[in-house]
């Protein structure tokens, strides 16, 4: 087991507003966690409801002012900064409390930690006051209060009818938001590649090495392969940009949308990071050192930091190490257990109750997101219940409120949301017109209800457990990952902590598939699903390449896993062998 400073985890963005104040919990105990940057009206309630928490003062930010989103942004992160700097400081000063918040810091770490061990709790009683409390300055530090922008979400906004210029599209106003923060941290960027955006963030110094090399505010991207992470962190290191960290998410996510690969599975993908991260080091630092000499920029004392984690779907200790000692990743993310952990996140009660509750058939891969990218769910959420009532009542669809992911222009000049009342009326029109079989009319009739409001729903959780006021219509959409299907218990911080690192297990006692397995079986349950399409369609050429692609990335993924755990680890060869025989699917001819 390696030796580490800190923890061996992170938080990774959860939703709209789950995780939105989740760094003023766990900041000061040094766990680092992410910031969804979507929704500027729920953060300026947010930012009311903590001023007045901690008595900072509060002047609201209306949208009549110029550039209200990116100065909302700007005004709720430094005012995270502030409590969190507030928090961590009278941590720090309470030494020689019995039972303090320091000694929750060191407990709560792992027991490979050089700074547990630099810091032990019986240092207290063989040093004064005075150096025990010079070293806790010395050693301790916060995590890092990062933030996520979805680069798709990056429309178009208007003044008076007028198309605005581009900074003031969505992505482009949240990241001045965060540049403009008083934050030292990193701004994680997903949901695929935006060449306008990456050069975007070359307006603003703090991503790029001060005089003395360091980075004020660094880049972490999301990426689902080698190839993927490769090509961008080439692209931004030619502008000067360094990528600190590849954060690597299996098609099992920690939650919300998910963006599968084509067949390529999570082992396979973690194996070439492995074989191939010093070429990505290699790479992107011969353009990087380039791009700085030609703005005139300070080169790089030392090598830049690359680091590179995993997330999606680790359910364990052992998982854990596996990914950190075998793959050597630096960091594990852990997302949808903490959705059973109040003290952590911003979540109402009735909807933790649903998720504690929730069994394997409860979670389920939907079509509930209006970008039509398959997005994790479970059953029974209040904003699902409400959109089938709706749709029932001939009422399909919801009014479009704050119109962050208005993207489809099928019906209207100016693009509107998939599950707006606008667009889904219009579609059931035109489905009427069609005169389909039943069982046809059911199947597509069902496809267009599906997308609900994720603009509203998921922030609504946050608002309900603040006691803030919602309208009646704003329900509850919640984006967990398939793996909380095995955790039902509402538990602690510290008990969540000490799961991870095997201090504990909170695990149900019912049998959980390993996480590569879970993600193949959600791959052979896409593979199926298209096969069944395909064999209705067979003159598509195209989506037959994509197939036999798709079933021979499958194959080598499982050759891969038959080697990797070849006399090592024969239950889950077993559970892959069992999972193999439930899809002959995959022994059809296409």
């Amino acid at each position: 087991m390696r030796i580490i400073k800190g923890h061996s985890f992170h938080i990774p963005v959860l939703g709209v507003g789950y995780s939105i104040d989740t760094p003023i919990n766990v900041a000061p105990f040094g766990i680092s966690s992410v910031i969804s940057l979507v929704d500027d009206s729920l953060m300026e309630k947010m930012r009311e409801f903590y001023c007045e928490k901690f008595d900072i003062p509060f002047k609201a930010i209306s949208k009549k002012v110029d550039d209200f989103r990116a100065k909302r942004i700007t005004s709720y992160l430094n005012v995270v900064e502030e409590i969190v700097e507030r928090k961590f400081d009278e941590l720090k000063k309470s030494v020689l409390n019995t039972g303090s918040e320091l000694d929750k810091y060191l407990d709560l770490l792992p027991d490979t930690s050089s700074l547990k061990n630099k810091l032990n709790l019986g240092e207290k009683g063989r040093k004064t006051a005075e150096d025990f409390s010079k070293r806790v300055k010395e050693f301790l530090f916060p995590g890092s209060i990062d933030v996520n922008i979805m680069t798709k979400l990056d429309q178009v906004n208007q003044k008076d009818g007028v198309d605005l210029p581009i900074e003031y599209n969505d992505a482009h106003a949240a990241l001045r938001g965060f540049a403009n923060s008083k934050l030292s941290s990193s701004l994680v960027l997903s949901a695929g590649m935006s060449p306008r955006l990456y050069s975007y963030i070359e307006n603003f110094e703090d991503f790029f090495p001060d005089e003395k090399g360091l980075i004020k505010k660094k880049i972490i991207l999301k990426v689902s392969d080698f190839r993927s992470a490769l090509v961008q962190g080439k692209m931004l290191a030619a502008k000067g940009l360094w990528i600190s960290e590849y954060r690597i998410e299996s098609g099992v996510n920690c939650g919300g949308h998910a963006f599968p690969t084509n067949g390529v599975l999570f082992g396979p993908i973690l194996e070439e990071f492995k074989q191939n991260r010093q070429q990505l080091l290699d790479t992107c630092l011969e353009a990087y050192k380039a791009a700085l000499e030609k703005k005139s920029l300070p080169q790089p004392a030392t090598e830049p930091e690359l680091i590179v984690s995993a997330q999606g779907g680790v359910g364990n200790n052992e998982e854990h190490n596996f990914l950190l000692d075998y793959y050597n990743m630096d960091s594990v993310g852990w997302g949808s257990p903490f959705m059973l952990v109040p003290e952590v996140i911003s979540i109402d009660t009735e909807t933790m109750n649903l998720l504690a509750k929730g069994k394997e058939n409860d979670y389920y891969f939907s079509g509930l997101s209006p970008l039509g990218v398959p997005f994790n769910s479970i059953k029974g959420a209040s904003m699902s219940v409400r959109r089938l009532e709706l749709a029932a009542n001939g009422k399909a669809g919801t009014p479009c409120t704050k119109g962050f992911l208005r993207y489809n222009t099928e019906y209207t000049e100016k693009p509107i949301c998939t599950s707006s009342r606008e667009y889904q009326q219009k579609k059931l029109v035109d489905l009427q017109a069609l005169n389909l079989p039943e069982a046809e009319y059911k199947k597509a009739y069902d496809k267009i209800i599906e997308p609900e409001c994720l603009c509203v729903g998921l922030g609504a959780s946050t608002k309900i457990s603040k006691g803030m006021k919602v309208a009646e219509s704003e329900k509850v959409t919640v984006c967990p990952g398939p793996n909380l299907a095995y955790f039902s218990k509402i538990t602690s911080l510290k008990e969540m902590v000490d799961h991870i690192y095997g201090r504990t297990n909170i695990l149900d006692k019912m049998p959980r598939p390993n996480m590569f397995i879970k993600e193949m079986n959600m791959y052979l349950d896409i593979f199926k699903e298209r096969v069944e399409k395909f064999l209705n369609n067979m003159d598509d050429v195209k989506e037959k390449r994509n197939l036999e692609k798709f079933k021979k990335n499958l194959f080598d993924g499982i050759d891969y896993y038959r080697n990797l755990f070849a006399d090592k680890k024969t239950e889950i060869l077993e559970e892959l062998d069992s999972l193999i025989k439930k899809y002959p699917v995959l022994n059809k001819e296409l």
